[in-house]
C-alpha cells in the first residue's frame, strides 16, 4: 500500500507543473550518452511521449557528432576540430547530411514511435527553415560550418499542429542553396527563440553547472552566469552551452536548462520535481 501512496504523492507533486506547462513548447537538444546508451534512449523517448500525451508540445533537435566521426573514420577520413566545431569540407558535408539528416534522424523518429508516440523528421533545409552564412574564424577556414542568420519555424509548427513530435537535424542552407553543418545547441536555441518556447533543455554528459567548490548550481540567472564565466568558474565546453541558454533567454524563451542526460528519465525529473537533475537558467 505504501508504494501506491508514494506513487500518488509523485503525481500530486507533478500536478502544478502539468497545469502550468499545458500547451507550452519545450525544445530539447538530444545528444551525449542519452543518444547512445539503450536504457537512456528508451527513457528519453518515453519522457518525450509522456510530455506530448499530457498536453505539452515537445520539439527534438538532435546532434550526431560521434556518429559522424565514426562514419568518417570508416571512410579513412580524419576529423579536425576548431573550438569544438568540426571542420567541414565538401566530402565531410556529404557525410554530415547522410548521417544527421538520414540515419540518426530516422533512428530517433523510430525510437519515439516505439515508445508510443508519433514523430516526423525534418532538417533545417526543409522549406529553407534554418538560413545560414558561413561561419568565419580569423585564423582558420572551417569550411561548410554555418552561422544561423534566420529561422522560420513554420514547418515545425505545422508538424506539431498535426499531432506529431518534430525531430530536427541541424543542417542549414545559405542564400546560394549550399548546405552547412550547424551546431546542434545553437540550432536548438534558435528554434526555441523563434517558437517562443517555454523551455530550452540541453541534454549533456555532465551534471550541470558547478560552482568553484565543484557543487552543482541548481539555479542561476544570466547576471550570475556572466560573473561565473568572468571568474572562470564556468569554462571550457560549458561556456558555449551557457551562452546558448542566455541567448535564448534574451530572445524570449522563458527558462533554459542544462540537464544531466546520463540520468534515467532526466527530462521528467527536471520538469516535474522541485529538485531537478540539472541547472535552471533564468533571466
Amino acid at each position: 500500500m505504501q508504494k501506491m501512496i508514494d506513487k500518488a504523492e509523485v503525481l500530486i507533486e507533478a500536478l502544478p507543473y502539468i497545469r502550468r506547462f499545458h500547451e507550452k513548447i519545450f525544445v530539447v537538444k538530444y545528444g551525449g550518452n542519452a543518444m547512445t546508451e539503450p536504457e537512456l534512449q528508451a527513457s528519453f523517448a518515453m519522457d518525450v511521449v509522456l510530455l506530448k500525451y499530457i498536453g505539452m508540445r515537445p520539439v527534438i533537435v538532435h546532434g550526431g557528432g560521434p556518429q559522424i566521426g565514426d562514419t568518417l573514420a570508416r571512410l579513412g577520413k580524419e576529423s579536425t576540430f576548431v573550438d569544438g566545431l568540426r571542420v567541414t569540407d565538401d566530402e565531410t558535408m556529404e557525410v554530415v547530411e547522410m548521417v544527421l539528416g538520414g540515419k540518426v534522424n530516422r533512428e530517433i523518429v523510430a525510437l519515439v514511435q516505439r515508445a508510443g508516440g508519433r514523430a516526423i523528421g525534418l532538417t533545417g533545409c526543409d522549406d529553407d527553415m534554418i538560413r545560414v552564412t558561413q561561419r568565419l574564424e580569423a585564423d582558420r577556414d572551417l569550411g561548410r560550418v554555418g552561422k544561423i542568420t534566420a529561422l522560420d519555424p513554420a514547418p515545425i509548427v505545422a508538424v506539431a499542429d498535426a499531432g506529431f513530435i518534430p525531430v530536427i537535424a541541424p543542417i542549414g542552407i545559405d542564400d546560394a542553396g549550399v548546405t552547412h553543418n550547424v551546431n546542434a545547441d545553437e540550432a536548438a536555441g534558435a528554434i526555441a527563440a523563434a517558437m517562443g518556447a517555454e523551455k530550452l533543455m540541453l541534454l549533456t554528459n555532465v551534471e550541470g553547472v558547478r560552482d568553484a567548490q565543484g557543487k552543482l548550481i541548481h539555479q542561476l540567472d544570466t547576471r550570475e552566469a556572466l560573473k561565473h564565466i568572468a571568474e572562470e568558474t564556468i569554462r571550457d565546453g560549458m561556456i558555449p552551452k551557457v551562452e546558448c541558454c542566455m541567448s535564448a533567454l534574451g530572445a524570449g524563451v522563458t527558462n533554459a536548462h542544462i540537464v544531466d542526460g546520463r540520468v534515467v528519465h532526466a527530462l521528467l525529473l527536471e520538469i516535474f520535481t522541485d529538485g531537478g537533475v540539472g541547472t535552471l537558467l533564468t533571466h
